[in-house]
Parts: structure tokens; sequence; C-alpha cells
């Protein structure tokens, strides 16, 4: 190339053009390997990047001979009063946060649920959820499952706390509750569920709010409802300085006993007159039974008042069914009581005691003819004759 660039005596440019088109049709004819074109393309980032920072070097040496004059204040920023006001103008004034504390108490609540749970029952967990801030969900768990299973869980999910719904028959609904992973657990049987979606419920209150904790004084008198509400306490109540909560107390729980069961309702506190109205969800936990483990272990407490949904169901059926076999019996009593033929009686001869004769009387006898009697037909007529006669004359 270079002795054909000597030989031949022309312009720079034109043999420069000439270099370029020959370079490009030996790519057409020969192409280089996949391998030698991103390395070409590797090299040329490596140039552009090279180029951008010698720019950046450049531009902080023109900024950095820049005079005084030209330079400006850098504004920092600092938290003050709201009630005074910054000497300097440079400063930014920002009001301090609502919490300045640290969270310290970790509590986790892992809230879910085992496969088969009904739609009530699931609108009732989320609702749960959306009330605690310290919760946490989960897939649902197959029924072929141990319970044992759940405290793994839990520890997946980094919790120590929770509260797991089981499902049986599809109608009868249990709720554990659980401090994972070393126990105590309580087993309870769900009644009367509602939720927040239902119309009766007109309370309302901000999302991720600190709730107060009412407890029913019939907790602190039993050694079982003493464990419970340390439970209970542990599970609801949010911890302070939580992320994800709120700095505000505009709800009540309320944990009543009444008939051997726990009556959970959620209440809004109103500012202006600190009245209460029922936010939801509401429900009614019947114990079972405490276990020193998490969900198992030695039985620590039973209930002796529990009675089990399948044995309610069966003594309604007994009751319906003796109501119907009461009926078939009636019936068949009256029916052999129509089928007997009914006995002749012979005459009773102690009902002619009673019987007294009568004294004889003379017969009367008539002397003189009877008066002819007038027959109903004659006696109208002569009625209505008269009356019209009477109306004639205007007496009537």
């Amino acid at each position: 190339m270079v002795v054909r660039h000597n030989d031949c005596k022309l312009p720079i440019k034109f043999i420069e053009e000439e270099e370029k088109v020959y370079h490009a049709c030996l790519m057409r004819a020969f192409p280089l390997p996949v391998t030698c074109e991103r390395k070409m393309a590797a090299r040329g980032g490596k140039r552009a990047a090279e180029r951008v920072a010698q720019n950046k070097t450049k531009r902080a040496k023109l900024n950095g001979n820049k005079t005084p004059q030209t330079e400006r204040k850098a504004k920092t920023v600092t938290f003050t009063p709201e009630n005074e006001e910054g000497a300097n103008k440079n400063i930014i004034s920002v009001p301090p946060p609502v919490s300045t504390g640290k969270w310290t108490n970790k509590e986790r609540v892992l809230v879910f649920s085992s496969r088969g749970i009904s739609f009530r029952t699931r609108h009732l967990m989320m609702d749960l959820r959306t009330m605690m801030p310290h919760s946490k969900a989960d897939t649902k768990m197959d029924r072929k499952d141990k319970l044992f299973v759940v405290n793994e869980v839990c520890e997946i999910k980094n919790c120590n706390k929770c509260i797991f719904f089981e499902a049986k028959k599809k109608q009868d609904l249990y709720m554990w509750i659980s401090n994972v992973p070393h126990g105590p657990s309580a087993k309870f049987l769900v009644q009367n569920v509602h939720t927040l979606a239902e119309l009766k419920m007109t309370g309302n209150c901000l999302k991720g709010s600190r709730p107060l904790l009412s407890f029913d004084p019939k907790f602190d008198q039993e050694p079982h409802y003493a464990l419970l509400k340390e439970l209970f306490t542990q599970i609801f109540s949010t911890p302070r300085y939580h992320p994800k909560s709120q700095p505000f107390v505009d709800h009540v729980l309320t944990f009543t006993i009444a008939d051997h069961r726990i009556w959970f309702r959620n209440y809004q506190i109103i500012e202006e007159d600190a009245s209460l109205v029922e936010i939801g969800p509401r429900f009614v936990l019947n114990l079972i039974k405490i276990f020193q483990g998490s969900f198992g272990g030695p039985t620590l407490y039973e209930n002796p008042h529990f009675q089990s949904p399948n044995m309610h169901r069966r003594m309604i059926r007994q009751a319906t069914a003796a109501r119907q076999k009461e009926r078939q019996m009636v019936k068949q009593i009256l029916k052999e009581k129509r089928s007997e033929e009914k006995e002749v009686l012979a005459r009773d001869v102690t009902d002619e005691v009673f019987q007294t004769p009568a004294e004889p009387r003379d017969p009367e006898v008539q002397l003189q003819p009877p008066e002819p009697q007038r027959s109903k037909k004659k006696l109208r007529l002569t009625e209505l004759k008269k009356k019209t006669q009477m109306k004639r004359k205007g007496l009537r």
C-alpha cells in the first residue's frame, strides 16, 4: 500500500478515501470472526468511557479555578422547632419527625390459613392483616401437612407469633394462637364472624394506627385467662415506633368474657365526645385447649364447657328425630283407638234407684172448643196493611 501511494502522485484526501473503500471491500469479501468484532466493540466502549472520565476531570479543574465570588454557598438542612425562625437564610428549617424513638419491640405475627376456608374466613383474615401493621402473610397450607410445619414457616418468615386458621368440613373454623417456637399455644372455635365489609359497621380509623387493648376484669381472676391475656397483648398490640405504624391512637380492641367465651370487638374513638362506634371485625372465641408447646405438647388447660360442633349437630338431629318419633306414636295411638270396636254395655240395675214415681193427676176435660189459630201469613199481611195505612195518614 505504501509503495503504491508513493508511486502514484495523487492528493492525500483522495488516497485516504480510496483506502477506506478498499478496506470495506475486503471486509465484505473476507469478514472477521465474531470474536474479533466483539473485541473491537469492547475497545470502542473503553475509549468512550475514558473520554467521559477525561471530560469530568477537565470540568472539575475548571470549577476549581473559579473565584470565591462565583462560588455558591451550600445550604445545610437542620431540624428546628416550628416556633423558632432561622436567622441564616442559607439554612433550611424542617420540622422534626413525629416519632423520634427507636423501634425496639420486634414482634412479628404471621397470619395465614389452611386450604378449604370459606369466603367469610378469608375476609376475616385480611381484616386482621390490615388491622395489624406488624403482621405478615403466607400462602395457604396443605391439609395433609402436620401443624408442626407451621413453626418452620414462622422461622422462615422471621416471625415469633402466629395466628393460624384451620378449616374442617368446610363449615367449622378453628383458630390457633401461638408463641413460636417454644409455646404456649391455644386452640379456639371461631363463631359468629362479621367482617369489615358489612354495612352495620359504620366506624373508621387510620390504617396502621396503634390500638388500645381493653380486657374484662375476669381475665385477672383465673390463671388460664391470665395466660390468654398475655398472649393477646403480645399479638394484637402494635409495637411502638414500628415502621409501618402510625403514631396515633384512635381505636380500641375489647376482649370480653361471657357465657364461657371470649367476645372480640373493635371500636373507633370519636374525638368530640369520646364515644365509641364499632369498626369491625367481630367474632367469638370458644376456648378448647391450651398447650404448653407451640401447636402441640402437654395440655395445660381443657375447657369443660366446650361442646364440639359435631356433637352439637348430633344433638340437634336427635332432638328433631325424637319430635318426629313422638308424632308418629301419637298418630299410631289414635289409629288404634279408632280401629277398636265399641263394647255394648249391659243395663245397669242401679240406674233405677233414683227414679221416683210422679204424683197422680186428674185428667183435664175441655168444656169449650179451642180458639181457632190464625196462620202466620195472615198475621204478616194484617201488620203490613196497618203500616201502609199509617204511612198514608202521615202518622208514621
